[in-house]
C-alpha cells in the first residue's frame, strides 16, 4: 500500500485494549489514537459494550466523527456532532433468544440474565455485580426479558470461574445464535452470524475501504473473528492464548500501552504497516 493513512480502517476493541480493567486510559494511547485519526485513518471502536457504555470512551478518545460498533456487532452508529445525541444508528440486528435462554436458565438456575435496551441500559432478572453494567437498570421477570426481539442477552454466573463457565457452555451446545464467553463467567448471546467482524465489514463497505487496508487490535474471545477479518490482526499481550493464536502478531499488554505501540508503528511506517 502507498500514500498516507487515508483509506485505512483501524478497528479497536475497548476493554483490555484501549482501557484497562480500572477504566484507565493512558495519555500515550489517547494521543496515538488521535494522531492516527488526524492522519486520515478511519478509527472505528468495536466493542462488546452497549452504546450507552461506548459513548464515554469515544468522548475520552476525542472521536466525534466516523463509526462505532457496539454490542459485539449488533449496533453500529455513525457519529455526527450535528445530531441530537451526537450519533445516528445505521445498523441494528435483533433476534428472539427465548429458546436458547430458556435452556441456559435450566442449567444455570442461579444465573443472572440481562437484555440491552438501546441507548439506555438494561432489563435484568437481578442486579449484576457492581460496575459490570452501565445505564438504567430495571429488574423484571425472566419471561418479560423476551417480550420483544432484543439486541443481545448477557448471562452472568458469579458462582463459576470463566474456565468452568466455558466448559458448561460447550457442553450445552448453543445453536442459532452467536455467542462469546468473557474474562469472567460472562456469556454474550447475539443474533446468529453477528459479530464485530460482520459489523466491521458493513462499515468497510460503507467507507469503500479496500480489504487489504484494515487493521484490528483486540484482546478478548469476542475479538477472534475481528482479528481474522482484518488484513493485519494484532492481539494484545494480555489476550488469552487462543486469541493470540489467531492473530498475525502480538503486541504489549494494556499496561504496557501495547495499543500505542501498534499505532505509533503505523504512523511511522504509513499504511504499509496496516
Amino acid at each position: 500500500m502507498s500514500g498516507g493513512l487515508q483509506g485505512v480502517l483501524v478497528a479497536l476493541d475497548v476493554d483490555g485494549t484501549v482501557v484497562d480493567l480500572d477504566e484507565s486510559l493512558s495519555d500515550r494511547v489517547r494521543e496515538a489514537v488521535g494522531r492516527v485519526a488526524a492522519g486520515g485513518a478511519h478509527v472505528v471502536v468495536a466493542t462488546g459494550r452497549s452504546l450507552h457504555g461506548t459513548l464515554p470512551v469515544l468522548q475520552r478518545l476525542g472521536l466525534r466523527e466516523g463509526f462505532a460498533v457496539c454490542s459485539n456487532g449488533a449496533v453500529t452508529v455513525q457519529l455526527d456532532p450535528a445530531a441530537e445525541d451526537g450519533y445516528r444508528v445505521v445498523s441494528l440486528h435483533t433476534f428472539d433468544p427465548s429458546g436458547v435462554a430458556g435452556v441456559l436458565r435450566e442449567q444455570l438456575p442461579a444465573g443472572l440474565f440481562a437484555v440491552e435496551v438501546l441507548g439506555r441500559g438494561y432489563k435484568l432478572t437481578a442486579p449484576f455485580p457492581d460496575g459490570e453494567l452501565t445505564g438504567e437498570m430495571h429488574v423484571v421477570p425472566f419471561d418479560d426479558l423476551f417480550a420483544e426481539p432484543v439486541l443481545r442477552v448477557i448471562i452472568r454466573s458469579p458462582e463459576h470461574t470463566s474456565a468452568e463457565f466455558s466448559r458448561l457452555v460447550d457442553e450445552i451446545g448453543l445453536h442459532g445464535v452467536a455467542y462469546s464467553v468473557g474474562w469472567t463467567a460472562w456469556l454474550d448471546l447475539a443474533p446468529d452470524g453477528v459479530t464485530k467482524a460482520s459489523a466491521l465489514e458493513e462499515v468497510r463497505l460503507r467507507l469503500d475501504v479496500e480489504p487489504g487496508r484494515t487493521l484490528a487490535v483486540g484482546d478478548g474471545r469476542n475479538d477472534v473473528e475481528m482479528l481474522r477479518w482484518a488484513e493485519r490482526g494484532v492481539a494484545m499481550g494480555n489476550a488469552p492464548a487462543e486469541v493470540q493464536a489467531v492473530a498475525d502478531e502480538v503486541t504489549g499488554t494494556v499496561g504496557d500501552d501495547g495499543l500505542a505501540q501498534v499505532l505509533e508503528e503505523l504512523l511511522a511506517a504509513g499504511p504499509t504497516a496496516a
